[in-house]
């Protein structure tokens, strides 16, 4: 009756993940073993036996879950394809704060069409677009940062 109380997600997701978890720390080589072998994963040794169970944890969850597979299948499948771009967004993203697309320069104004071609051609101006920024403060940089 208690796993009919349970969301269907916690049922079959995360109870797992949260089982893996709890046996790694608790470092219970028979649960552990029982969890690689019926997921058919292979650990090395030397993951195995580090001292830090988190060394562990993150071997089987790489082989078992891993996240660049399903990034990049989410990116695949979700995001809109470039070519679909309709000239208004371009123009949005072109500008900057209350500046309109005509405010700038022609030249900028001329890239607006090999944006929304997409061309990989030798010829074609690249194109790159920062979406966020962080202010990180000088001494925090790798240059600055004493021997």
């Amino acid at each position: 009756q208690s796993k009919g109380k349970k969301p269907l997600f916690v049922q079959l997701v995360l109870d797992n993940i949260w089982s893996l978890y709890e046996a790694v720390m608790k470092r219970d080589k028979e649960k552990i073993e029982k969890i690689v072998t019926s997921l058919g994963l292979k650990i090395g040794a030397r993951e195995a036996r580090h001292g830090d169970p988190k060394v562990h944890l993150n071997a089987i969850c790489s082989q078992w879950l891993p996240i660049s597979d399903a990034v990049l299948s989410m990116v695949c499948n979700k995001l809109p394809s470039p070519l679909d771009i309709t000239a208004e967004r371009v123009e949005k993203l072109m500008c900057v704060g209350a500046r309109t697309f005509d405010s700038l320069p022609p030249e900028t104004q001329e890239l607006k069409s090999a944006f929304m071609k997409c061309s990989n051609e030798g010829t074609a101006p690249v194109i790159v677009f920062v979406s966020k920024m962080f202010a990180v403060d000088a001494k925090a940089l790798p240059h600055n940062k004493p021997r």
